[in-house]
């Protein structure tokens, strides 16, 4: 019994807060069905008009509760939208093209975290992000690297930063791809790997031909498999900075991402089972960026200072040229 009144305390506790950054949530939903704008971005600005709220007693600890424990819970449920046998068609020199320009963009955001005077946590966050897949990869890494006093302004930033790159680059890479004159197939290859979040691939592939959406959407759902292994290779090399290999325990979070995936690869889960554990990923991981949204305070924002913006810019630049690259010496999207 004691147990039980410790959980109705706990969930009154909770409450309040979480009704708010799912409130939050719900209207950013709605606004991005409507007017066709990133939802994770409505979701942060509509947070941020409600930063007042952070530390006031009644909604303090749910949203808490929202920006860490919610978001966990929406990672998990993301293994439910991959599947390995996605990327069969893809090819071998095709995958080992996309692994490689993720890796090397990654390898870059520690270059150029070094050069704009950046610390290393910044580096991941954005590089990782780049690379993989948008928001979705910043909120998963924040989850495995050691948090600092800069780590959720530097979260809202990269999910800021990258939602915006990424609706730009929606509109304006099937124009430079179609001046260039790349094919269908090649156009598609370049989107998805270099397009920061799914949505945005998937507008701006079918936006030039079916052939480049398909194309485009199965290099990028190549590009969210590979997440997983980031974040294990992230875990691994931070608990070994901090305390050696013989410390080292994957968070919780990153083994049941990887065993959901294993699980819907093997066709484990039944569709409409997948479907709704996806919708279901959507909706917490939107509540947990409009909690994060209200705890962050647009003043830090602000004091954050071009080199921020430098860093993410350069990555997404170098990604783009890189990818291309291989596309014209016939590496992918041939």
């Amino acid at each position: 019994m004691a147990s039980l009144s410790q959980l109705r305390i706990r969930t009154r506790s909770l409450f309040p807060g979480l009704l708010l950054a799912l409130t939050i949530a719900a209207a950013a939903k709605f606004l991005s069905e409507h007017y066709g704008a990133p939802v994770m971005l409505f979701a942060l600005l509509i947070g941020m008009a409600f930063n007042f709220m952070a530390d006031q007693q009644k909604t303090g600890e749910g949203i808490v509760f929202a920006s860490k424990t919610v978001l966990r819970l929406g990672i998990v449920l993301l293994g439910a939208r991959i599947t390995l046998g996605d990327i069969a068609g893809i090819g071998t020199s095709g995958l080992l093209t996309v692994a490689g320009l993720m890796a090397a963009t990654i390898g870059f955001g520690f270059v150029c975290a070094r050069v704009f005077s950046r610390g290393w946590r910044f580096a991941v966050l954005t590089g990782g992000s780049v690379a993989i897949c948008g928001a979705s990869a910043a909120l998963a890494l924040a989850a495995v690297i050691p948090a600092n006093d800069k780590t959720e302004r530097n979260v809202l930033f990269t999910v800021v930063a990258v939602t915006t790159l990424s609706t730009i680059a929606m509109i304006i890479y099937p124009v430079l791809f179609g001046f260039a004159g790349l094919s269908d197939a090649q156009s598609g290859f370049l989107i998805g790997a270099t397009v920061h979040d799914v949505a945005q691939v998937v507008g701006a592939g079918y936006s030039i031909s079916t052939e480049a959406g398909d194309t485009a959407t199965i290099v990028k759902l190549l590009r969210v498999t590979l997440l997983p292994v980031v974040l294990i290779i992230v875990a691994l090399s931070v608990a070994r900075k901090d305390s050696g290999f013989s410390h080292v325990r994957l968070p919780l979070f990153v083994v049941g991402f990887g065993g959901l995936t294993l699980a819907n690869s093997a066709g484990l889960i039944p569709a409409p089972a997948a479907t709704l554990l996806v919708d279901a990923s959507s909706w917490f991981l939107v509540t947990a960026i409009a909690a994060l949204g209200v705890r962050t305070n647009m003043k830090a924002m602000l004091d954050l200072g071009w080199r921020h913006v430098a860093v993410i810019v350069a990555e997404t630049v170098f990604l783009l040229a890189l990818a291309w690259a291989a596309v014209s010496v016939g590496l992918a999207g041939a």
